[in-house]
């Protein structure tokens, strides 16, 4: 990720205290809907819309627990009450990364949720502390590609995103296997590591 070096996760919780630290998570669930009647959906993935995209979460303090306390602190902020159905844990940790300028590591986890707590999550977001402030909404992304190669994920993917979210999300969606086999090269975008 450009700019950025991957890190493990005992590496990054002892960078010392110049650090800052960022946790955010990517919500999904399993969707057997259809679009048009025939494209498969497959999967239902949550990003957060402030100006870019991105996931929702935010700065944690370690003095007030685990990463893991303040990323379901900041959920809870920015989705609302119905993040409280569910936890993210130390078992949905993905990856970290660290910028020298500023000196912030990025910590990654991915969620799976069913359906129904993610259409909660959508509806309630409207009502949380943070909407309208730092959340200015939430979309799904389209996992799919339309038959003209572009609209769909493709076009998706060219919108501006915050940080390093996109190679994030391009990563999860590929190592979870939420897209069709073989998606990234009809995609026509780079795999990444």
């Amino acid at each position: 990720m450009a700019g950025m070096r991957r890190l493990e996760l005992a590496e990054a919780l002892h960078l010392g205290p110049g650090w800052r630290h960022a946790c955010h998570a990517m919500l999904y669930a399993p969707d057997p809907g259809l679009l048009f009647g025939r494209i498969p959906l497959r999967y239902a993935v949550l990003m957060r819309f402030d100006g870019r995209l991105g996931f929702p979460g935010g700065f944690v303090d370690l003095r007030d627990g685990s990463l893991e306390d303040g990323l379901n602190r900041e959920l809870g902020e920015e989705l609302g009450e119905a993040a409280a159905a569910f936890r993210v844990e130390r078992a949905d940790y993905r990856s970290s990364h660290a910028g020298s300028r500023p000196r912030v590591v990025a910590h990654f986890y991915t969620k799976l949720l069913t359906l129904e707590q993610l259409t909660a999550v959508e509806m309630g977001a409207p009502r949380a502390r943070d909407h309208g402030l730092e959340v200015l909404g939430l979309v799904r992304v389209p996992l799919y590609t339309l038959r003209d190669g572009v609209g769909g994920l493709p076009a998706f993917l060219e919108n501006t995103f915050i940080g390093n979210a996109r190679e994030q999300l391009l990563e999860a969606v590929q190592n979870l296997g939420l897209l069709e086999p073989g998606s990234f090269a009809h995609l026509k975008i780079s795999t990444p590591p």
